[in-house]
């Protein structure tokens, strides 16, 4: 086994890695074990009981953060013309079509967020194999395709997330910086546990949210209570 570093050391001796916690208090521990220069990301993980080769059972949803996600959202636009004023106006950093498909297909994909209205999707369908691996294609069901484009990148731009179970049965999603206070964590976790909550997959028998753990880019992680949430 390797060797903890100072640092490690000293996280561990401020709290118990086998006690489940309570969320509030979980997100104060959090502050208390990170040791990192900058300024880390807080990330949840979330284990359900769903298999997600099936169909029923996929977890996929969205979640406007109360309080953000804490970084600069980099958002592409795709669009017609007449729909570029509107995009630029909303706050969106780059916008376009044909110019930032190429740039795409030639590797390009320094964003998080691209958005496209539904006329444009038969020109975005062929970089799919592009945008999919990296989670930036555009998707109805997360309001990424849309004809109500400044909504939709004011909402991402405010700290609208999606997330999605993966295929070991566990959602990962970042939800704020180390920065943020302890509420302002526990707001946003408790906002993302709320939402995976209500989407359980009517075909599941089982406990649905298994379990559930908070940690920091390079902090142990915490293991929290979410006996509030199962509803089985």
């Amino acid at each position: 086994m390797a060797k903890l570093t100072k640092n490690q050391k000293a996280a561990v001796e401020k709290y118990d890695p086998s006690k489940l916690y309570e969320i509030s208090e979980a997100c104060g521990v959090l502050k208390e074990i990170t040791f990192t220069k900058f300024d880390a990301s807080v990330e949840l993980a979330v284990n359900l009981g769903v298999d997600p080769r099936k169909a029923n059972q996929m977890v996929r949803g969205v979640v406007t953060l109360p309080n953000g996600t804490g970084k600069v959202t980099r958002v592409l636009v795709l669009c017609t013309p007449d729909k570029e004023n509107e995009a630029k106006e909303a706050g969106a950093d780059y916008v376009g079509l044909d110019d930032y498909i190429e740039k795409i297909k030639g590797g390009w994909t320094d964003i998080d967020v691209i958005i496209c209205t539904p006329s444009v999707m038969a020109k975005v369908g062929p970089i799919g194999r592009i945008l999919g691996p990296r989670g930036l294609m555009p998707n109805p069901k997360t309001g990424t395709v849309t004809m109500d484009i400044a909504t939709a990148v004011k909402d991402v731009k405010g700290g609208k997330i999606d997330f999605k179970v993966d295929k070991t049965g566990i959602v990962h999603c970042a939800v704020g910086k180390v920065s943020f206070t302890p509420e302002q964590i526990y707001e946003n976790v408790k906002a993302v546990l709320s939402a995976i909550a209500k989407l359980k997959p009517q075909a599941l028998k089982g406990t649905y949210m298994k379990s559930a753990a908070v940690c920091t880019t390079m902090s142990p992680g915490v293991k929290l209570d979410i006996k509030g949430f199962v509803a089985d």
